[in-house]
């Protein structure tokens, strides 16, 4: 269950990245950066909330105490550093949704976040019961 805290401090980490480059690119443009680098500021935004909420999941999961299995814990982790880089990704390449390679990505990355929080939902179902 460790990697919750592991995955939770490398998602709270990504938070910390975004919110620098997103200051830098709004308050202190750099050339090369704001525009030309970051084409879609918005979606960083919504890459930036989802880190911080896959990261307080991740928490939040750890803080119960209940036993969960590890592989359940290992997807919401793979889920929740994969979920928000799809906004990263998008927000870098505005292309992002008319290239295969990412569709294939994001499907992936909801299909694993799925079947993580599903499981682990289901785990703590049982357990109050």
């Amino acid at each position: 269950m460790e990697i919750l805290l592991i995955g939770a401090v490398l998602m709270i980490f990504a938070i910390l990245l975004s919110a620098w480059l997103m200051t830098f690119a709004k308050w202190f443009p750099i050339k090369g950066i704001d525009g030309e680098f970051l084409k879609d500021y918005k979606t960083l935004i919504r890459a930036h909330v989802d880190f911080a909420l896959m990261a307080l999941f991740c928490l939040g999961f750890y803080g119960t105490k209940v036993p969960l299995p590890v592989a359940a814990c290992w997807l919401v982790v793979i889920g929740g550093l994969t979920n928000p880089g799809v906004f990263v990704v998008a927000a870098f390449d505005p292309d992002f949704w008319s290239k295969p390679i990412w569709r294939i990505y994001s499907a992936l990355s909801f299909v694993v976040t799925t079947l993580g929080f599903g499981w682990i939902g289901i785990t703590l179902l049982q357990y109050a019961w």
